[in-house]
């Protein structure tokens, strides 16, 4: 079983065979659904027909973007696993929200490479440190807002000394 969330409606679709079935708003629902194209699908439900195409694709979290005959809708599906840990109160998915960003050797500051207020995403070149002649680009762990910036090009800072802090 699917549950499709598609932002004002929730399916709970179940794929029986070659039968397809599901629910909607309680109701159970008979359609047909056939492979026409690469990402391109024909549903007929109710004698009506529906052109659906793939826009955007994220395999990975089951968000999708789909063109619905002309209509572009965004949907997110979970599966009975996702629907399992979600009733436990746990989450297939951890974001690395950013706290700061502390030096992890001793060296030099040769560049800082975002500002106050820019927003970062996971492996975002953060700054660069020297450190025993060698550069070591340092990248962001997470997703965060940079709130302040503790070092220019040129410190010297120690191990553990706070470069950035996020929102």
């Amino acid at each position: 079983m699917y549950k499709i969330n598609s932002g004002n409606h929730t399916f709970d679709v179940t794929l029986n065979g070659t039968a397809t079935t599901g629910t909607l708003n309680g109701e159970e629902v008979v359609f047909d659904l056939a492979q026409v194209g690469e990402n391109a699908f024909s549903l007929i439900h109710n004698n009506k027909s529906y052109t659906i195409q793939a826009v955007k694709t994220d395999y990975a979290n089951k968000a999708f973007t789909l063109m619905v005959n002309g209509h572009e809708y965004a949907v997110n599906a979970k599966d009975d696993f996702d629907l399992l840990l979600e009733k436990m109160g746990l989450s297939t998915q951890t974001v690395h929200k950013l706290n700061t960003i502390k030096a992890p050797m001793p060296g030099l500051v040769l560049e800082v490479l975002v500002s106050i207020g820019q927003v970062v995403t996971k492996d975002t070149p953060l700054l660069i440190l020297e450190a025993m002649k060698m550069e070591n680009m340092l990248k962001s762990p997470g997703d965060g807002k940079v709130k302040s910036i503790g070092v220019k090009k040129g410190d010297a800072v120690e191990k553990n000394f706070v470069l950035l802090t996020f929102e």
